[in-house]
């Protein structure tokens, strides 16, 4: 072989090189948008400490959960676990990596914005058109010192799969039983009633849009919209208002190893009655389409960072941080990834 030969060789040899690393130096998700403010920051912060870049696309849970099935991403999102028939659809076992909790809150576009109570009755009774007017006297009864319009309410429910909608519905379904009946469960679900938007940032623009409109936004939504959000009446009969102590309590309820669990409807007393963890879904057995091992080690390594590091950036964006027993069961999650059937988080120095 000739001097031109060999170089022309070393020089593809090393493009090759470089491009597997640069391409083992960004991760790809897809998912919820319910995490999407936070996943945002922790991202960035990532990237500013280790170069690493993550590009994630807030495409919905049920987005999220067709690309993983479809091993075009690294990892999906959801804020609702799979179920046991889901899993099956997958070829190879998914794990879930739990990595906040967050709420899922009531706004509404009312004159003047007041801070409406509502119970589980009245909030499934809307959302399946029984109670159509904003000066319902269910609706009075229940804010006697509010003067609510004689105004039609305009029901907002999201269009797309969504792990927010799932939590919604979950939480319907528990507190009504015309609901679990007629409705159900799902991260889409036919809705008896109402106008439908594109993830949490178009349910938002519609509730802004439309006087009389109320919809179920993830918290941080509302607060930076400058909406109003309700208090819910949970279990234990106290109006709960979403924020960081009432939305962590939630959470106060016995979780299993793999951390699928709902806390809807929570048994906890100052627990607020729609809080959920959002999860990452990734393969166990992460040797797949022709993925390499420094890839695996990159997710590992960035999940690790997440449940621990990273969570400083969830209470400055109102999702309730881990508590420090789910971030124990989220660890031994990851001790279970593996590359060939070894474990990854030995090769990435994780004790």
């Amino acid at each position: 072989m000739d001097l031109k030969k060999i170089f022309t060789t070393l020089t593809l040899s090393f493009l090759l090189t470089s491009l597997l690393i640069s391409q083992d130096r960004e991760l790809l998700g897809a998912g919820a948008t319910f995490p999407y403010v936070l996943y945002s920051k922790m991202f960035d912060d990532y990237y500013k400490k280790t170069g690493i870049k993550v590009n994630y696309q807030s495409i919905g849970s049920g987005g999220g959960i067709r690309q993983l099935k479809e091993k075009t991403v690294d990892f999906g999102a959801s804020d609702a676990f799979l179920s046991e028939a889901q899993l099956r659809e997958f070829d190879s076992p998914v794990i879930h990596i739990p990595i906040c909790l967050g709420a899922v809150v009531i706004t509404y576009n009312l004159p003047g914005n007041p801070e409406l109570k509502l119970t589980p009755d009245v909030i499934a009774d809307i959302y399946l058109g029984k109670i159509k007017k904003w000066n319902d006297p269910k609706l009075v009864s229940l804010n006697p010192d509010v003067k609510l319009p004689n105004m039609n309410i305009t029901v907002i429910h999201r269009s797309d799969g969504s792990g927010t909608t799932f939590v919604f519905v979950d939480y319907l379904s528990k507190v009504s039983k015309e609901w679990e009946t007629k409705v159900g469960r799902g991260t889409s679900v036919a809705w008896p009633v109402g106008l439908g938007g594109k993830g949490n940032e178009g349910v938002t623009g519609l509730v802004k849009q439309i006087p009389g409109s109320i919809g179920y936004v993830e918290l941080i939504y509302a607060k930076q919209n400058k909406l109003p959000v309700a208090l819910i009446k949970n279990k234990k009969g106290k109006f709960i208002k979403p924020e960081l102590f009432s939305i962590t309590s939630s959470a106060k309820v016995d979780i299993p190893s793999d951390t699928r669990v709902s806390v809807t409807d929570t048994d906890a007393e100052d627990g607020y009655p729609i809080s959920s963890f959002t999860w990452i879904l990734i393969y166990k057995e992460q040797n797949y389409k022709n993925r390499s091992l420094e890839r695996a080690k990159q997710l590992v390594k960035l999940l690790w960072w997440m449940i621990h590091e990273g969570q400083a950036h969830t209470e400055p964006l109102d999702y309730a941080k881990l508590p420090p027993e789910v971030v124990k069961k989220a660890e031994a999650l990851i001790k279970t990834i593996t590359y060939n059937g070894k474990p990854v988080y030995k090769e990435v120095g994780i004790k």
